[in-house]
């Protein structure tokens, strides 16, 4: 039992069925059908490699008091390799931040055997297969949201939440308010920066999303970025 210092044996092993259970799923047929094409057809560049072309599953600490919630899978980034936010420039971006401020031993995720740990941080997507033009609909965040759900009743020692992009800060909310939890009115809002602490004792951080179109434009700096994991770090160490 050596390391399982708060998570019981039982929730460990409901998550590790949570993470099967999302990998296998079909639920939503155009996903299923795209991310299943591009894991045949690939690119030029990863013409060698498998794609992993299934649901991605939450990747990090069942310890985790850092809750990282993004959008979806790229698709030759997750998609490919299997992992939230490895293998593409986005994930360059979180887990050189995530390795700055203590949670990843590793600035760096390429693939699934990389030697990548995170601690006291757990990174997952709003929506678990790449979409169509990175745009999942209403329906498929509706399907996809129970996955969440049951995340956040397993990783029962969340004290922050970032929240990479809009999309996925009102995912956190919905999935909130699904969850039976009570949200001051007016919901608040997304910004870079934005701080909303919940009735519970959750602190939602909003933080822009590091695709390329905001990290290329400079509408995202690393300055920026790594202001959101500073302020989690010091939230975290309280």
């Amino acid at each position: 039992m050596t390391g399982i210092s708060y998570v019981t044996i039982p929730s460990m092993r409901a998550l590790k069925v949570l993470h099967q259970t999302i990998a296998d799923c079909t639920l939503c047929p155009r996903l299923t059908i795209y991310r299943r094409g591009i894991a045949q057809t690939k690119v030029k560049r990863f013409q060698e490699w498998e794609y992993w072309g299934r649901p991605i599953p939450g990747f990090g600490d069942p310890n985790a008091r850092l809750y990282i919630l993004g959008l979806a899978p790229a698709a030759h980034g997750g998609n490919r390799t299997g992992r939230v936010f490895t293998g593409d420039r986005s994930g360059d971006w979180l887990y050189e931040a995530l390795f700055q401020f203590g949670f990843a031993n590793q600035p760096g995720a390429t693939h699934l055997n990389d030697g990548l740990t995170l601690h006291n941080c757990y990174v997952a997507a709003a929506v678990r297969c790449a979409p169509p033009d990175n745009k999942p609909t209403k329906e498929e965040f509706n399907t996809c949201r129970p996955f969440m759900l049951k995340e956040l009743q397993l990783l029962k020692h969340t004290t922050v939440v970032v929240a990479l992009g809009k999309l996925a800060f009102d995912e956190y909310l919905k999935a909130c308010k699904e969850l039976g939890h009570s949200l001051s009115k007016p919901l608040p809002k997304f910004g870079h920066g934005s701080v909303y602490t919940t009735p519970w004792g959750v602190t939602l951080l909003g933080s822009y999303h590091p695709s390329q179109q905001n990290t290329f434009t400079g509408r995202l700096t690393r300055p920026m970025f790594h202001s959101i994991f500073k302020q989690a770090r010091k939230l975290i160490d309280i």
